[in-house]
């Protein structure tokens, strides 16, 4: 055989320059990227996906017997683990005592990818039945799938079914921990452990599982790919706890999509329903301390499979009607529907194709337990039957339909044999049906007609396209494909051709190990000039000019406040209270701060108060102390909380058993109404039984247990708490009406702090220093300490540089009523402690700044911030 033939298998008239020029480029361009070195060893690699990779039926002496799953999935990442030693984690498919019989081994005769891989690699889930039902055919495919694929219409939405997601994602996340647990122990030390999880059956599980490891101080390297569409953002934010899911996600140091659009619309979700700053240009998220790097890695097929089994394959189809295919599982989005009343308005547009052409529709049967997906095949059934009678003749029918499941040798018959490929889907992540059709062209080529809303699309180019929402498109894309001609024909098939072979499954997962930047994968010649690898794998640290989106909310004239925590946001988190000290440069920005004209600053956090002034040592400063029970205001004044004095005896006993409870390195600090139990120091081990014990006394005395950084607050048992005492602080300061001029930041770490940042939703821009995965209310994260500084910095520099809001003789006005304002500083329970001068303030001229708007909304903003929930 020719080195031609070799190449492309098409007949000898179309080997002529055409095929000499494709077979000169394959020339020039070498061999295949992953080809081009040793095959890389890969590191210790935990594969997680809902199912194993094979299925288990009873044979014929009722033993279990195991067989190899099909797709690219399997065929490309079974090896993996068989050579690396590796586990997979995955649910087996059966259900009560069935799944708790032992997985055999691969039959001695199966050369199938799985049969390298032992019984002791895989690592089964046991689910039940009705907890099953709930999370696959509830959640995951009653939810996320038409969600996901822009269907939201077709999505219901029911907290049992996603409660059963969340557990069953518990289940695979404890199982992957058995499992890493098991490679640790055979691993170097410094070795790598991969854990590499699949599709949209378990975005909760990346998240627990990087929780557990860092619980046990386990290294390892997560990735994910999504193997659907990532929807928009208009269409993700529908779902409920779309928040949630975005947080599971990022536990990952990577995640993978099919194109580069899914890549986009995730990182878009991540800005604007979580807050994070991102990087749209590198399609980078931070998220705490962590840049999590996400990848367009189009899935390939195993070519050259393909390619051999559509030339041994023997002829199915005969005659010289030419034949249009369509394989599918059968599936509302998929567009069979559309496709077949799109093949009906063919013979009515074009009356010459009657007779001469006819529809082969593989329908593969999917969820026929489902009643959507019945009356879907109920309606398929009846538009074949009413299209067939009215075409039909005694030797031609113009649908072919077959509803059921084909083997590879008879679809690659069917690939290679077709005149055309109609491969329409409403939306599909990306669709492997058209590779496999390119792949299986070794003879006269046929045309592939591709819709733009599959992930194929995005690099098919040679394919014919069309809307399959529209069948008028359809139809004339029909008779283009059906009248083009040979040599288009063949040019086109070339390319497409070319491509998928360099792209293929083995390349797709090369490059998903490349982009989880494993030390022990060598770079390929190639990956200097690949796109991929081009991409910064970290966000550029925040800059001053970062918080410019800020600029029209705080506008030339209103005043400034900045209501600001400290432990983890203005003073890094230290081992105990006493060693979390103000960096020098943040304590000089906040008194050239303190200093301006128009701005207010208050310190909110959950020390005592006067531990938190002692720290701080500023003028000019209101001091919010024990999260809002106590307050000290710039002229010395201080007003607290009424705490009963039977809360009080209450209080000193919870101590007493407290420290009863406290192990070595844990401690007990007394802040007057509110007592904390500190545990960071304490062993790891002893911390989830010390929160359990612990909350359980402080609860049965009647108190709050409020949790904090490695800590719990026993609190009194007061409608009083840190969003009250913010928006009590504002009251006091400016008036009933403090929101007209006067433009708010917020900035906190822990979970007391939610309460202010809900108090202030939509009337102030809010901060969560966030290194962890948590949820929150905030409109913006930041990583840590450092950030804050560079808020404040920007802060001083606009405040410093705009023209004052008021005049010195109005400024000096205010500042008196602020100070002597008994009524306004008095609204709500606080009690005066010290109390001053009892006159009424002097009057002072309103400040007319413009008229306030509802919610800070920016006009313009940098490409990685996001108003969040603003919006």
């Amino acid at each position: 055989m020719s080195e031609e033939s070799q190449m492309l298998n098409f007949p000898p008239k179309f080997r002529g320059d055409l095929g000499r020029r494709y077979s000169s480029d394959l020339g020039r361009r070498g061999s295949l990227p992953f080809q081009k070195h040793v095959k890389p060893k890969f590191p210790p690699t935990v594969v997680v996906s809902n199912r194993l990779p094979f299925v288990l039926k009873r044979g014929p002496n009722g033993n279990w017997q195991r067989h190899s799953s099909a797709g690219g999935l399997v065929t490309a990442v079974a090896p993996v683990v068989a050579d690396s030693g590796g586990l997979w984690v995955g649910w087996s498919g059966l259900f009560g005592k069935e799944a708790e019989e032992p997985i055999p081994e691969a039959d001695p005769e199966d050369n199938t990818p799985t049969a390298g891989i032992t019984s002791a690699q895989i690592f089964p889930v046991s689910l039940e039945r009705d907890e099953f039902e709930y999370y696959y055919n509830g959640c995951c495919n009653g939810t996320f799938w038409p969600l996901f694929h822009s269907m939201p219409d077709r999505a219901a939405f029911k907290h049992e079914h996603y409660d059963a997601y969340v557990e069953v994602n518990n289940k695979f996340a404890e199982k992957v921990m058995s499992a890493v647990r098991l490679l640790k122990q055979r691993s170097d030390e410094d070795e790598e452990i991969l854990v590499w999880i699949h599709d949209y059956h378990l975005m909760l599980a990346p998240s627990m599982i990087r929780e557990l490891a860092e619980a046990e101080d386990i290294h390892i390297k997560l990735g994910f790919f999504l193997h659907i569409p990532f929807p928009p953002w208009d269409i993700f934010r529908i779902f409920p706890r779309s928040a949630d899911i975005l947080l599971g996600l990022l536990g990952c140091g990577m995640l993978g999509f099919h194109v580069e659009d899914y890549c986009k619309n995730f990182v878009d979700c991540c800005r604007r329903l979580l807050g994070c700053r991102v990087d749209s240009t590198h399609l980078l998220v931070e998220h705490g301390f962590r840049t999590v790097r996400v990848r367009p890695l189009p899935i390939g097929i195993p070519f050259k499979r393909f390619e051999q089994l559509a030339l041994e394959a023997p002829r199915v189809m005969g005659g010289t009607q030419k034949v249009v295919l369509g394989v599918d599982r059968l599936d509302y989005t998929k567009g069979i529907v559309e496709r077949v009343k799109a093949f009906e308005l063919l013979f009515e547009k074009y009356p010459k194709y009657i007779g001469q052409v006819s529809l082969l529709q593989v329908a593969v049967p999917s969820r026929t337990d489902v009643k959507e997906y019945q009356d879907l095949k109920n309606e398929l059934d009846q538009l074949i039957g009413r299209i067939n009678g009215k075409f039909s003749s005694p030797s031609w029918s113009p649908i072919r339909y077959i509803f059921g499941s084909i083997s590879q040798s008879q679809l690659a018959a069917f690939y290679r044999d077709s005149a055309v490929a109609l491969v329409t889907p409403l939306r599909d992540g990306m669709n492997l049906v058209a590779k496999e059709y390119v792949a299986c062209q070794v003879h006269d080529p046929g045309v592939l007609i591709l819709s733009p809303f599959a992930g194929a699309g995005e690099t098919m180019h040679e394919a014919l396209t069309c809307n399959p929402y529209e069948k008028e498109d359809v139809c004339d894309a029909l008779d283009r494909a059906l009248s083009m001609s040979e040599d288009e024909r063949v040019m086109r098939m070339m390319h497409l051709r070319r491509r998928e072979e360099v792209n293929n499954v083995d390349f797709w997962l090369y490059s998903f190990l490349r982009g989880m930047e494993l030390h022990n994968l060598e770079p390929t010649d190639d990956d200097g000039s690949d796109p991929l690898f081009m991409r910064s794998s970290n966000i550029t640290p925040l800059i001053v000019d970062d918080f410019d989106y800020l600029t029209d909310f705080v506008g030339p004239e209103r005043t400034l406040a900045l209501l600001l925590d400290y432990d983890g946001t203005l003073a890094p988190i230290a081992p105990r209270p006493d060693l979390a000290l103000l960096p020098p440069e943040t304590k000089k920005v906040l008194e050239r701060l303190s200093r301006l004209k128009d701005v207010f600053i208050a310190i909110i956090t959950g020390r005592n108060v006067d531990d938190i002034k002692r720290l701080i040592n500023l003028e000019g400063i209101t001091y919010v102390g024990n999260d809002g029970l106590d307050i000290i205001y710039p002229d010395g004044q201080m007003y607290s909380y009424p705490v009963e004095d039977a809360q009080k005896e209450e209080l000193k006993t919870i101590k007493e058993k407290l420290e009863l409870l406290c192990p070595d390195g844990a401690y007990l600090e007394d802040k007057g109404p509110v007592v904390t139990l500190h545990y960071r120091l304490a062993p790891k081990s002893s911390h989830q039984k010390l929160i359990k014990e612990a909350s359980q006394v402080i609860r049965d005395a009647g108190f709050l247990c409020v949790p904090a950084h490695c800590a719990l607050e026993a609190r009194p048992p007061v409608s009083w708490d840190k969003g009250t005492a913010v928006l009590h602080v504002l009251r006091a300061a400016f008036g009933m009406e403090w929101n007209s001029d006067l433009s708010v930041i917020f900035v906190g770490d822990d979970t007391i702090d939610e309460d202010a940042m809900r108090a202030l939703k939509g009337m102030a821009v809010t901060y969560r220093i966030a290194a962890s995965l948590v949820k929150t209310a905030a409109d913006y994260r930041l990583p840590g300490p450092d950030s804050v500084l560079t808020l404040l910095k920007w802060a001083e520099r606009h405040m410093g540089e705009r023209k004052p809001a008021m005049s010195a003789e109005q400024y000096g006005s205010i500042k008196q009523h602020m100070i002597v304002h008994k009524e306004m500083r008095s609204v709500g329970p606080l009690r005066l402690i010290n109390p001053g001068s009892s006159s009424s303030p002097p009057s002072s001229p309103r400040v007319v700044v413009g008229t306030p708007k509802r919610s800070p909304m920016f006009t313009s903003m940098p490409r990685n911030w996001s108003a969040g929930a603003l919006e």
